[in-house]
Order: C-alpha cells, then sequence, then structure tokens
C-alpha cells in the first residue's frame, strides 16, 4: 500500500507502516524526529492529498503518486479544537483560528481517497462535522494511560484493542481539598532524562501529539 501519514513529524505510524512493508510517508511543516528523513516531506500536505501528485522527501530525492493514495491518516492540529482549550475558543473565533482549524480538518476528512483516518481528541469537530466513529484509549493498546482519541472513519474497521491494560491514574489535592485525578503520561510529560516538563514548555505539546506505539502498531497491523 502507498500511504500518506498527514501531520506528524515523530513518524510513529509510519515507522509501523514501514516495518510491515508498505511504502509510507509522512508529512508536516517540521522537520522529522523519527531519524528517517527519507520517508519525510517537509511542507503543505493539501496539494499531496488527492494523489496524482510529485513530492520530495527530506533527503532530496523525487517520488511521484500516481492516482490517489491507498490510504491516508491524518493528524491536525488540535490546538483550537480540542475541548480542553474551551475557555480560548471566544478569541480564537473573534481571530478566526478556529474557523481555520475546521476547515484544514476537513481537507482530510474529504480528501480523494478511499481509506482515510482523521484523528482528533474531542472537540468541537464531534458536533460541526460529525460524531466520530470511534474514540480509543492508550490503555486499551498497551500503555498504562487515559487520552480520549476520536478517530473519524472511511472506508476502514474501528481499530480493536490489542493489548488492554490498567491505566496508571494518579491524584493530587489542591490547596482548597478537591482531590484532582491525571492519568500518567498526559498531564505529566517527561524530557528524555526523565524530567517533569512544565505544561507551558514548548516541548510539552510536542510530546503530548505522538502518537502511542502500540496504537500506530495496530494501525499498521489492522488497516495494513
Amino acid at each position: 500500500m502507498k500511504v500518506l501519514i498527514a501531520c506528524e513529524e515523530s513518524q510513529r505510524v509510519c515507522i509501523a507502516f514501514r516495518e510491515r512493508g508498505h511504502e509510507a510517508y509522512s508529512c508536516d511543516i517540521q522537520e522529522c524526529s523519527g531519524g528517517h528523513p527519507e520517508w519525510h516531506i517537509q511542507g503543505d500536505v493539501i496539494p499531496l492529498l488527492n494523489g496524482d501528485c510529485t513530492f520530495e522527501t527530506l533527503d532530496t530525492h523525487t517520488h511521484t503518486q500516481c492516482g490517489q493514495w491507498d490510504l491516508i491518516i491524518a493528524h491536525p492540529p488540535c490546538t483550537d479544537l480540542a475541548v480542553s482549550g474551551a475557555r480560548w475558543f471566544s478569541e480564537k473565533q473573534k481571530d478566526f483560528r478556529q474557523q481555520r482549524s475546521c476547515v484544514f480538518f476537513m481537507y482530510f476528512a474529504l480528501a480523494y481517497c478511499k481509506r482515510i483516518a482523521v484523528e482528533n481528541p474531542i472537540g468541537i469537530m464531534n458536533s460541526i462535522y460529525r460524531k466520530p466513529d470511534q474514540i480509543i484509549q492508550p490503555y486499551q493498546f498497551g500503555h498504562p494511560t487515559k487520552k480520549a482519541t476520536c478517530l473519524w472513519l472511511k472506508g476502514l474497521e474501528p481499530l480493536k484493542p490489542t493489548n488492554i491494560v490498567e491505566p496508571d491514574i494518579r491524584s493530587y489535592k489542591t490547596k482548597d481539598g478537591k482531590d484532582v485525578r491525571f492519568g500518567v503520561g498526559i498531564d505529566e510529560c517527561r524530557d528524555e532524562n526523565g524530567k517533569v516538563i512544565a505544561w507551558n514548555d514548548p516541548r510539552t505539546a510536542k510530546l503530548r501529539s505522538k502518537t502511542f506505539e502500540g496504537i500506530a502498531k495496530a494501525m499498521a497491523e489492522q488497516w495494513g
């Protein structure tokens, strides 16, 4: 299969498909951090979505996609769409950031391809577009944490859990005595040395956006 993984700099999904013999390419406006520049397209993904295109990977090799892709998996940015940022929605609507993000999301949902998966957290697309076909959790795929992830599918079966484990839930008390519970690995991001990274650190958003390896492997095994 020829697979396009849109908005993915980590290359986790791309690598999972490559390991199963598929010709997969990641595409993002950022450089890849997955270690395979020969599989990464740095630039605007929109001109590539409907196939019949020519593109260059970071190793400067030119490739041609004749016809439509066999599969598109997209991870459009959720900063302006996720309910976790609802308190800023009014501001983002005034300067049209949210509207632009909705349009960008819909480019993937309406792409000319028989098999499409669009991934995002729970957010406004659940009502503006439609409810997702599936909501998955990392703990269904071997990772002991919670992070509800919506999947809008076209021509694909919902993912089947591969390794259900108990999520690692911790808690702490606030100054006013409230008990706050959180899933380790989601609200708590750590660097390569295991040190907790602050929520407003530029690295936090990047780390939280990476697809869990168990989910990436399930996508490659079940959709590939």
